[in-house]
């Protein structure tokens, strides 16, 4: 037995849960119309809770066929599944800078040269975090 029959007791039921639901509110909000603080926001409701209900076995069936419906097949070997080159936009390259460009960069990045250099002559050393 298939994992799709299996479960389907628990969807009719649960679409039978959730359709009365439905129904039940519309008649609470057909009822809160016919009281006198009654408006027409309730009967809008109560016209609208059916509609929740017929949505609900409509969703469920439309379910069922598709679970029925058979498999596409795997695309074969002749199918595009790459997207042609020329279709997207090229994406923006970065700017890349010259160290000689920006002195304040070069000096920064010869300071961390420095830091790596004495970090790796101390690699050594047993550090204690205490």
């Amino acid at each position: 037995m298939s994992t799709t029959r299996r479960r389907r007791f628990a969807l009719i039921i649960g679409v039978i849960i959730a359709a009365s639901a439905c129904l039940a509110l519309g008649w609470w909000q057909w009822s809160r119309f016919e009281s006198n603080s009654g408006t027409f926001q309730n009967l809008g409701y109560a016209l609208q809770w059916p509609m929740f209900a017929a949505f609900c076995v409509y969703a469920y069936r439309k379910f069922i066929r598709y679970e029925e419906a058979p498999s596409e097949a795997a695309p074969t070997a002749d199918t595009v599944t790459e997207i042609p080159a020329g279709l997207l936009p090229e994406r923006p390259t970065a700017k890349t800078t010259s160290d000689e460009l920006d002195p304040a960069l070069r000096e920064y990045n010869a300071y961390l040269a420095e830091l790596a250099k004495a970090d790796k002559t101390h690699e050594d050393q047993n550090r204690t975090t205490a």
